[in-house]
């Protein structure tokens, strides 16, 4: 399951980011966010290079990049994602690219919160 999984991340790596005139890189990425304990689901937009919080997560966007649009639709996000609880040290919880059409290949693994990348918007 592993090597299916970096498999699949490197060839779409590979395919989507590589050829520069393939897609378009955008400055804010809509996020989901589900509190598992109360079950509510958010929709939120994040910046890339700014800080958003999510609960007691706070999430970097470094990067988003979308297909162009006669291309099938495809969003992924580099995201840098930390749990930042009152006095104490902030912990890295997630660094890498997410995507839109499989939330489930790359995803953030927390015991309260799930996030996943929506789309790409410019």
């Amino acid at each position: 399951m592993f090597k299916f999984r970096w498999l699949s991340m490197v060839l779409f790596v590979l395919l989507f980011f590589v050829n520069p005139g393939l897609g378009f890189e955008g400055d804010t990425v809509v996020l989901q966010g589900m509190d598992k304990v109360t079950a509510r689901v958010w929709s939120f937009e994040a910046p890339t290079g700014r800080t958003v919080r999510f609960g007691t997560l706070e999430i970097i966007v470094q990067k988003c990049e979308r297909t162009p649009p006669e291309e099938p639709p495809e969003s992924a996000a580099y995201l840098d994602i930390f749990e930042a609880k009152p006095n104490e040290a902030r912990i890295g919880l997630f660094h890498g690219w997410m995507f839109a059409s499989s939330p489930g290949l790359n995803g953030l693994e927390h015991p309260v919160y799930d996030v996943w990348v929506l789309e790409c918007k410019r």
